[in-house]
């Protein structure tokens, strides 16, 4: 058995591109089978004809539930869908990079631990959990009610909630609600990229810019920004596709109307319209396809 295996290892040996290919052989089957695959059977599914009298869905080929994305009301919830995104990503990008510097630049010992433990922790829980627990937190008899009555902030949460596009009978069914709850949500897929970044920065440069006469809002907007910039798109890749594509937060918390991930549960699961509930789905792997790869030019994935 010894011989057969030094025979074996050294023919391997020998032969380091094959032994490479046939490391890579099971991952690179499994991703194009399973994930391209299945992403080309979406877009192909995407052309096919869904009869509205029969309602069943046929092999006819046509770009009509394409067409049907510009219609008025299909328009407003991918604009709809976008404008959450890109307001979560704004929301974490604000509370995440000065709890990343911190965890980059004062965190030591036990304390970087405690703060580790803290932004990972709710990644821990069950997401239908955390965004049933959300609901509860802001209904009227929850918590921010409860703090901004003791706290006289309640006129000022009232007036919010009439604002436009913000928000809603109650926070729970406007849309800062649901801005609440996907920035929690989301958060931690912000800190740690921005977090790793940051650590990449030379304390020197800092000094360096201090030395130099600029006031610490100098220091970070023409030094530590830009350095740490990449951490700050890799993480908004996560937040974006993520609110992007999420339906169950939509679905427990906020205003009534549909966000593309509601819009695909209610043709693909409802109505049995696949090819327009996988017309929809493309419309995410479009944006997303152009996002990544102006985050890789970015160089985000370097933060990664």
């Amino acid at each position: 058995m010894t011989g057969v295996g030094d025979a074996v290892s050294t023919f391997f040996y020998r032969r380091r591109r094959l032994y490479l290919w046939l490391l890579l052989a099971p991952p690179l089957l499994w991703f194009g089978v399973v994930f391209v695959g299945a992403l080309i059977a979406l877009v192909w599914q995407s052309a096919y004809t869904f009869d509205d009298f029969a309602m069943q869905v046929t092999p006819d080929l046509t770009l009509a539930n394409y067409r049907a994305l510009f219609v008025s009301a299909h328009l407003d919830i991918v604009i709809r869908t976008v404008a959450m995104a890109i307001a979560v990503t704004l929301g974490c990008v604000a509370i995440g990079f000065p709890v990343a510097y911190y965890m980059a630049r004062y965190a030591r010992g036990a304390t970087r631990g405690v703060f580790y433990i803290g932004v990972m922790l709710p990644m821990w829980a069950s997401y239908i959990v955390k965004a049933y627990a959300w609901t509860m937190i802001l209904s009227k008899g929850g918590v921010i009610y409860w703090v901004a009555d003791r706290t006289g902030l309640r006129g000022v949460l009232d007036w919010l909630l009439t604002l436009p596009y913000v928000g809603g009978t109650t926070l729970s069914t406007s849309n800062l609600g649901r801005f609440f709850v996907f920035t929690y949500a989301w958060l931690p897929f912000m800190i740690l990229p921005i977090q790793a970044a940051i650590e990449r920065v030379p304390a020197k440069l800092l000094e360096a810019s201090a030395d130099l006469g600029a006031h610490p809002l100098q220091t970070f907007r023409t030094v530590l920004l830009p350095l740490a910039f990449p951490g700050v798109v890799a993480g908004s890749i996560f937040t974006f596709s993520l609110t992007l594509g999420d339906y169950i937060i939509p679905k427990l918390v906020g205003p009534d109307g549909h966000v593309i991930g509601t819009m695909v549960n209610l043709q693909q699961g409802s109505v049995g319209n696949l090819p327009m509930a996988a017309a929809f789905t493309a419309v995410p792997i479009v944006i997303l396809t152009f996002y990544l790869w102006g985050a890789r030019r970015l160089g985000a994935f370097d933060a990664l």
